[in-house]
């Protein structure tokens, strides 16, 4: 990975250091996810940076395990402390980052939020950014 890679790139982990990364690629901003399993891996809803999966270097994966959340898609969690990091789905060559996870400061922003059909009771979105009723790829 070149130098520049490094500098432009958004390095993470757990909360442990047990799994280490640098995302090289820079994403557009952050997209939130308000779906049921998102809710259950974050403990609230999910939100997330998506890279090229090629493009995410380990300094550390020695706790990384990986849940398979559904028959297209895994999780990538902290096998020792906990911490929720990805969501990868089967058919895609993109990986979805916790955006938590990330060190900061990242400099991004939120673009917009997603599922928002299925966000929990306890709270409201009123950040006037675009809501899609399922996936944002619709938005």
């Amino acid at each position: 990975m070149s130098e520049g890679a490094k500098a432009n790139g958004l390095a993470g982990g757990c909360l442990c250091g047990g799994v280490r990364f640098l995302a090289a690629e820079r994403p557009d901003g952050v997209i939130t996810c308000h779906c049921g399993q998102c809710r259950r891996f974050h403990g609230h809803f999910g939100a997330y940076v998506t890279v090229p999966r090629d493009t995410v270097f380990f300094d550390a994966d020695g706790t990384l395990a990986w849940y398979r959340s559904s028959d297209f898609a895994e999780r990538g969690f902290c096998s020792r402390c906990g911490s929720s990091l990805f969501w990868k789905g089967d058919a895609s060559d993109q990986i979805e980052i916790a955006a938590g996870s990330l060190d900061q400061p990242t400099g991004l922003v939120t673009l917009k939020h997603g599922y928002v059909a299925d966000k929990a009771d306890y709270y409201e979105i009123r950040d006037g950014l675009e809501q899609a009723p399922g996936s944002t790829e619709a938005v």
